[in-house]
Formats: C-alpha cells, structure tokens, sequence
C-alpha cells in the first residue's frame, strides 16, 4: 500500500520587550509588577530568582529588596526561593549548575505558568535560560541583565546555552525570553574590565551594520572608557536595538541558515575564550577576533589600511588588549582550528563574516589559512598596539 505523505505547515508569532529603569525592585518602581500583571493581572504568579553570586555581593542589599518588593504586592507576586550561583564563563561548564537550576524549579513546582527569574551577567543568564527552556518543554523566563555584554547583546537574542566537549555553546537552544529589565543601576559596580567588555559587541554590530554609530563610538572612546552613563546608555540601546532589529528582520531569527553577521568576530573569539580556559571575558575575545578578522581582511584586498588602523585605534583607546594569547606555532594553528570548529558549529557549510568597508559586512565561504596565520602574525607585530 502506498500511502501519500501528510503535509502541514504553521507558523507561530513571537514578541518580546525590552525595558530600562534604574533601581527595579525599589518600592516605588512598578516596572517588574506591571510586566507580571501583563502577563495575568488578576492572578498571583510564582517565582523562581536565580542571582549571580557577584551581583549579589556588589548589591548586598538586592535579596532583601527582592523579597520586600514581592512581599508588598502578595495578590500578584508569588516569591518562592533565591538560588545563588558562580557566575563568569566557567558556569557554562559546570552540568551540575543546570541540574541545580532544575532541581530548584522542580522542588519549587515552577510550571508554564511560573517564571524563572534570572539576575546576572551573559555566561549565567545562557545557562539559566538552557535550563529553564527544558524544563517542561519551557518555563517563562524574565531576564535582568547586569554587565554592558549582557544588557546590549547577551540577555536580548533567542538563545540559551552551556559549553560542552571543549566546545562553546555545543548544547542550546533557541526560545524568547517573557522580558529583559536592562536596569542601569547595575553597570555602577562592575569591574573596569566588565565595563568595557560589553562595547565590544557594540564596534561589532557598528561595523557590520552603521556606520554613524563606528563614527559615534570611535567619537566617545575615550568617554566611554571613562565610564560616562549617557555615552555608555547610546550604546546600549542602540546596540540592542540593532541586535533585536536584525533577528526579527534578518530573515532567519533561529539560525536555520549558515550565514551568522552576528557572530562577525566570533570564529576566533570563541577559540580563544576555550584556550584560556575562559580567562578572556567574552567581549575581550571578541575585540581580538575582530582585530584578527579586519587584519585579514585587509590582507585580501577587503578594506584599506586605512580602515584597519581606525578600527583597531578604537579598539585600543577604549581600553582593549589586542595581543593574541598565543606565541607558539602550536598555539597558532590550534587557534586556526577554530575555523574548521565554527564552520561544524554552522552545520557543515562555513561562512564567515568579513567587511568590505566600515558598516558594511562581507560574506566569505573560504578561508586562506596561509594568510589568516600571516594576519595573526601582522596583528601581533602592530605599532599601534605597542
């Protein structure tokens, strides 16, 4: 018997917002109550709060105001627990933090129509979410990112993860946040290092996308290694505008496709992240795999000298260490084996994005690794950087 195949086709819509506020859960700010009753205004909803460990040590006082704020609003807010957990790039590598994620929802009867709510950089905001997203198929999730990374880029995409077999974000998942609460409060304790980090994937987005945002940035980069707020917000907000923009328009939001502009930079950065053993914050990375990236393509006739030296002269005045952590020939081409390791991650067909001039991304399908090694080498020997 020959039977015909059973065809059917869905679609499904997917929203979400961004907020900003400072001082979310202080008494008078009904921005995470209203996000709540939005949800279901006439129902109590139950809450799981997940804190990086840091966050919670900077803010000595954000547990006690949490539990405050749910406790003055008992016909809507349901507090249930607080776990608090390391925080940095080493909670992706830790199974033993996702099963404590889920041991806590479970213990706690977090349904579908509970929420997760996590508090903390990108690294722990990814791991929670993974979590969080298999746990009865998907608890709802309110992000509240707390590092320049998280709020601009990390905590505002459809995407979950933890770090598995050496590999950065080898197990994931794509599923919208309920809501991010970028609250600004938060920046003020950070580290200079993590200050910085976030700008990062600001010059990226810039490069590939807009151009008078680079110009805006390279403007205020020595403002913004300053820690001045109103430059450092800009930033922010149009970044996140820009990443949100591009997974909602960009035509492919669950990275079905090969082509990744998104991760312009990243091949290297993740590479270099796992050969550090995650010393590297992820922005950190992310500034070197940009200056190797336009190093090269520079190399293959892409952008002039000109542009080269721009880029990696904002880069450099911000505040970023653009050396390469490798010395060794061994080191070089273990770091060259990240673009067979990215073009895996893809899905076999390797696309990597490149410029063609500032503000405009390039598209390349193969990679010289001759000159990639002699970009590297050319980085490394920069007068700029000395």
């Amino acid at each position: 018997m020959k039977l015909k195949p059973i065809t059917q086709s869905f679609s499904v819509r997917y929203e979400y917002n961004l907020y900003f506020t400072q001082g979310l859960f202080q008494r008078g700010n009904s921005v995470f109550l209203d996000i709540l009753k939005g949800y279901k205004a006439d129902e109590k909803i139950k809450l799981l709060f997940v804190i990086d460990k840091v966050v919670s040590a900077a803010h000595p006082d954000l547990l006690n105001q949490i539990e405050a704020y749910c406790e003055a609003n008992p016909n809507h807010l349901n507090y249930t627990q607080t776990l608090l957990i390391a925080g940095g790039e080493q909670s992706k590598n830790k199974a033993e933090l996702v099963d404590t994620i889920l041991k806590g929802i479970n213990e706690n009867a977090i349904c579908r129509h509970s929420f997760v709510v996590v508090i903390g950089g990108g690294a722990v905001i990814d791991m929670v979410g993974y979590a969080a997203t298999i746990a009865h198929r998907g608890v709802k999730l309110i992000r509240i990112p707390t590092t320049v990374l998280a709020q601009n880029d990390a905590a505002v995409g459809v995407k979950n993860s933890v770090n598995a077999f050496g590999k950065k974000n080898f197990l994931g998942t794509f599923a919208t946040p309920f809501a991010i609460i970028n609250d600004s409060d938060f920046l003020k304790t950070l580290t200079q290092r993590d200050w910085i980090s976030g700008i990062a994937e600001a010059i990226k987005v810039a490069l590939i996308k807009d151009k008078l945002f680079f110009e805006y940035i390279a403007k205020n980069a020595i403002p913004l290694k300053m820690r001045e707020m109103d430059a450092m917000h800009h930033v922010i907000y149009t970044c996140a505008q820009m990443h949100m923009h591009h997974i909602a328009q960009g035509g492919d939001p669950f990275e079905s496709g090969s082509s990744r502009p998104l991760d312009f930079g990243h091949w290297a950065a993740h590479k270099l992240e796992h050969m550090t053993n995650y010393e590297l914050r992820h922005g950190e990375a992310v500034a070197m795999g940009i200056a190797l990236d336009v190093t090269y393509a520079h190399l293959v006739g892409l952008i002039t000298e000109k542009e080269l030296q721009v880029i990696l002269e904002v880069l450099s005045t911000i505040g970023f260490n653009l050396q390469l952590p490798i010395g060794t020939g061994e080191e070089i081409s273990q770091l060259l084996g990240g673009i067979e390791e990215f073009r895996e991650h893809l899905g076999g067909k390797l696309t990597i994005t490149l410029l063609s001039e500032i503000g405009k991304k390039h598209d390349v399908h193969e990679i010289d690794v001759a000159l990639m090694r002699k970009a590297i080498e050319d980085l490394r020997d920069q007068p700029i950087l000395k």
